[in-house]
């Protein structure tokens, strides 16, 4: 009986494992987005910065794909994480405002009941989903993430510099003379919350970046059995920058330089997590940012590396963002070029997980799918729209840009100019919008200012949720 009893334990081993790899194959993929704020197209190593190290971040780069035209919807943080939680441009819902740029504790409005997140996409695929970090899309609990599709939230619900207290030092002036000074906790009076009932208060913006990550790895150990979507949301490098004691003084950046390093440390056990408990090869890793870099801060901001202007500009500073994706196996490893940007994830994450999209609104995704797993060489992307305040600025379509209207980054004071006649970059060629070559490509601005024309035509008015107060 023994020498029976071998080969058909042998035999059963080996059905359990290849019945188990056609479950895994036949499992929808899980998403990962690691979406940072006010982080500056030139802050990663893998794009250039000289004293920042972000090792885990260049492996992503290497091993998976590094997007060098991806871009946002809009160049602050509401705005941007509606476009990238609907994909669909922010003026479209009426998260988007020329009085209020963005969601503060006294405002009423947040994301409307009637879009659909990518967590309610998802949902309907039987994913479990998670929100992690800032969210800033409502702060009361009929806006919070658990009404928005996500099983559960953990982080705070608006910018860290928020509900800030008097009688502690100007933290501007501070972070001029100082790119190394970090305030104190107390200063900022930000709620961490869990769901929807508050569980710190102040937040101790000191371990937050850890503690968020530590969420996220702990999500992946509880739901390694089925498909799940994590939407880790940090709240820095947005002022005020604050690292933990394993991470402070470590950069040669300075206090940025440590916050940027701790995120990339996060990253790194994010993927370690996903490799311990083997759904690395079914999981898509997204890291990006939600605008660029918030410039008057000196030192305590990023950089925009070769790219013009940062946060609050419809300049390429303001809306191009560092973007990767890392999926073993899955994703070719290459720098790709073509254009892409958040409002592409919901539609991509759609169409990999065999779910069906919205198709009862105007969309401004397209699935990226096929760029990513190289079975194509062109794009769906052709056309960037940036709005600012409710006005759309400017178009790109392929390499060429034309702006309308020009202004610079948000708290410098820069003077906001309607162009009689539109200014007109060549990204390929000129990245760094130094050159405006409108005079010798008349036709070309003719095409742009048509397209800029009906893509207006196409916003329906909205009920505008900053503005409620």
């Amino acid at each position: 009986m023994r020498s029976l009893a071998l080969p058909l334990l042998a035999a059963a081993v080996v059905w359990g494992i290849v019945a188990g790899a056609a479950r895994a194959a036949e499992r929808s993929p899980n998403f990962v987005v690691v979406f940072c704020d006010d982080l500056g197209y030139g802050d990663l190593g893998c794009f250039g910065h000289p004293t920042i190290r972000t090792p885990h971040l260049d492996r992503m780069a290497r091993e998976g794909q590094k997007w060098t035209n991806f871009y946002v919807g809009a160049s602050v943080c509401t705005p941007s994480r509606a476009a990238l939680m609907t994909g669909r441009l922010p003026v479209r819902n009426g998260m988007m405002s020329a009085k209020r740029r963005v969601l503060f504790p006294n405002s009423k409005g947040g994301l409307p009941s009637s879009e659909v997140t990518i967590a309610e996409a998802l949902k309907a695929g039987g994913y479990a989903t998670a929100a992690i970090g800032k969210w800033h899309l409502g702060h009361l609990p009929q806006h919070l993430p658990t009404e928005h599709g996500f099983d559960s939230y953990w982080g705070i619900p608006y910018s860290n510099d928020m509900d800030a207290k008097r009688g502690f030092p100007n933290y501007k002036a501070k972070a001029l003379e100082d790119p190394d000074y970090m305030p104190e906790i107390a200063q900022y009076h930000v709620p961490l919350i869990a769901d929807k009932e508050v569980v710190e208060r102040p937040a101790d913006q000191r371990t937050i970046t850890r503690r968020f990550t530590e969420k996220a790895v702990e999500f992946i150990a509880a739901n390694k059995a089925k498909p799940f979507f994590i939407y880790l949301a940090h709240n820095l490098p947005h002022i005020p920058l604050f690292a933990s004691e394993a991470h402070r003084g470590k950069s040669r950046r300075g206090l940025y330089g440590d916050v940027v390093e701790e995120i990339d440390a996060g990253v790194g056990q994010i993927m370690a997590a996903l490799e311990e408990h083997g759904v690395a090869d079914n999981t898509l890793l997204v890291f990006t940012s939600d605008n660029g870099p918030w410039l008057p801060f000196a030192t305590h901001g990023g950089s925009a590396g070769l790219l013009r202007e940062g946060k609050g500009s419809t300049f390429e500073g303001g809306m191009r963002e560092p973007t990767l994706f890392w999926w073993p196996g899955k994703v070719e490893p290459m720098v790709q070029m073509e254009l892409g940007a958040t409002m592409d994830l919901l539609p991509t994450f759609c169409a990999l997980a065999g779910v069906e999209a919205p198709a009862d609104r105007t969309m401004d995704g397209y699935d990226l799918s096929p760029l990513l797993f190289g079975k194509a060489e062109k794009g769906p992307r052709d056309e960037i729209f940036y709005w600012r305040s409710e006005q759309l600025y400017a178009v790109r379509q392929g390499p060429w840009k034309a702006h309308f209207i020009t202004e610079g980054c948000y708290g410098i004071g820069s003077k906001k100019t309607v162009h009689e006649k539109p200014e007109l970059y060549h990204l390929d060629t000129d990245p760094s919008e130094k050159y405006n070559v409108a005079a010798d490509h008349p036709e070309v601005v003719e095409r742009l200012t048509a397209l800029a024309e009906a893509h207006k035509a196409s916003v329906e008015p909205a009920e505008n949720q900053l503005e409620k107060r």
